[in-house]
């Protein structure tokens, strides 16, 4: 099967203008889309590339190191999911996502630091006091989380992604979870 030709640069480049005009965007919002839409595009400048051996020239664009562009941000995220991989446990693993009612989507802005601090405590606090209790685990937990201000549609939706073990650690020693109702155990390969 083949690939389609497609990046979100393309897309962006494409149909941005026309999305920008019919749906508000935050600043931040623009500003990525923006970055992407002009990333190793003439916008941003270059550089030529000579062999020093053929005299061959290149011209390489210069790229927006956005942080939520595909393209600048691989090789960060293939060095971070490496080094999440070495941190792997040989057990089974869950996803769990905690997010915040859109009810107060707005009060985050007035305070960032402080609310997604909170709702990555209290994510912690809730995983801690359920895998506490010895119906479902009787020990104490593991966990990576990881922030995510966007839903998939580009919208504000902030939430917290996370990746906890099947087990704790009890007395010093390794528990494993035989309660599948406590939440659905997935395969982690950090692709």
């Amino acid at each position: 099967m083949s690939r389609a030709g497609y990046e979100v640069a393309d897309v962006f480049r494409l149909s941005g203008q026309a999305y920008r005009l019919k749906h508000k965007l935050s600043k931040a919002q623009h500003k990525a889309m923006r970055a992407i839409e002009q990333c190793r595009t003439a916008g941003l400048g270059g550089h030529l590339d000579a062999c020093d051996q053929c005299g061959h020239i290149r011209i390489s664009y210069n790229s927006c190191r956005n942080r939520h562009c595909p393209k600048c941000q691989s090789l960060a995220r293939e060095a971070w999911l490496e080094a999440r991989r070495q941190e792997l446990l040989p057990v089974g693993y869950f996803h769990l996502v905690f997010t915040l009612p859109a009810e107060v989507h707005d009060l985050v802005g007035y305070n960032e630091r402080l609310l997604y601090g909170t709702l990555f405590q209290e994510a912690w606090a809730a995983l801690s006091k359920l895998c506490a209790d010895r119906h479902y685990l009787g020990a104490r937990p593991g966990m990576v989380a990881i922030l995510h201000s966007w839903g998939q549609n580009l919208h504000y939706h902030p939430h917290v992604h996370c990746i906890v073990p099947g087990g704790g650690l009890k007395g010093g020693k390794w528990v494993f979870t035989m309660r599948s109702s406590l939440y659905r155990c997935i395969p982690v390969s950090f692709v």
